[in-house]
């Protein structure tokens, strides 16, 4: 068990300084470390990803608060934005916590697989939401539709939504850095609603491991939280003294690579 845990203390400081220093979401590295290692505690098969995604989704309750409160505190969070986003968000993700519970484990995978391919191109290609942007965000305009995709793909993948959140709202015209400390303070409503949604209907589940709370595996939640909240300022004190744009080349290969690994080891 010191051996265990000290693996999701090591994966916990990775992802939080990965998400310091470049602004990447800690459950693109989480979720596939999660996923070998319940595996080689030999987990039911039935839902290693299902312990994997909903493991993820709790840290980012603690670490999306804590990432929120820094941007509030600087003045960057939108919250009438953030606002008119949580309704639609709170739906999708407890939508998307009820379909994740619905499917198999191995198709769960492939969605995640699917995702971190998506994330790696769009780092490398460099692509730009803002070139092809829609109308402007109106002071009465209804946030409902996407809400609901953010919240419900969010929770698919275990992640609090900041590579769909950031994105939609740059095509939106909004500036950068209002997109990212806004995607932050939503990430909160995600993750919340995500994990109450895997602790219910997880608890409907059978062949889960004694030490956890409907899906959400704690020693590994505990272990992760422990690392992530003092690594992640570390990797942001860092992003100012390191050359970040081909460390975003070089962790978007890493994401390719790890997605088609773990798209085609589906059996």
């Amino acid at each position: 068990m010191s051996f265990t845990l000290l693996y999701y203390l090591t994966i916990g400081a990775f992802a939080g300084l990965l998400s310091g220093l470049l602004g990447v979401g800690g459950g693109l590295v989480i979720v596939p470390a999660l996923l070998f290692l319940f595996q080689v505690q030999g987990f039911s098969s039935l839902h290693l990803m299902h312990l994997a995604v909903a493991t993820s989704l709790a840290t980012i309750v603690v670490t999306a608060a804590v990432s929120a409160l820094a941007h509030h505190r600087r003045g960057a969070v939108d919250w009438s934005l953030v606002t008119r986003l949580i309704p639609g968000v709170l739906l999708g993700a407890f939508f998307g916590a009820w379909l994740a519970h619905r499917l198999p484990s191995e198709v769960m995978q492939r969605i995640f697989a699917l995702f971190m391919l998506y994330v790696a191109l769009r780092m490398i290609l460099q692509l730009n939401p803002t070139a092809v942007g829609g109308r402007t965000i109106t002071a009465r305009e209804i946030l409902f539709l996407p809400g609901i995709v953010i919240g419900m793909i969010s929770t698919l993948v275990g992640i609090g939504g900041g590579s769909l959140t950031v994105p939609y709202l740059l095509y939106r015209h909004q500036a950068m850095l209002r997109a990212v400390a806004t995607s932050s303070a939503c990430g909160v409503p995600i993750a919340l609603a995500g994990s109450a949604g895997f602790i219910l209907l997880g608890g409907q589940a059978g062949q889960l491991p004694s030490r956890s709370l409907g899906y959400i595996y704690y020693p590994a939640f505990f272990g992760i939280i422990a690392a992530s909240v003092f690594f992640a300022p570390l990797g942001a004190h860092l992003a100012r003294r390191m050359p970040t744009a081909y460390l975003k080349r070089l962790f978007a290969t890493f994401l390719l690579l790890v997605g088609i690994r773990m798209l085609f080891s589906v059996s």
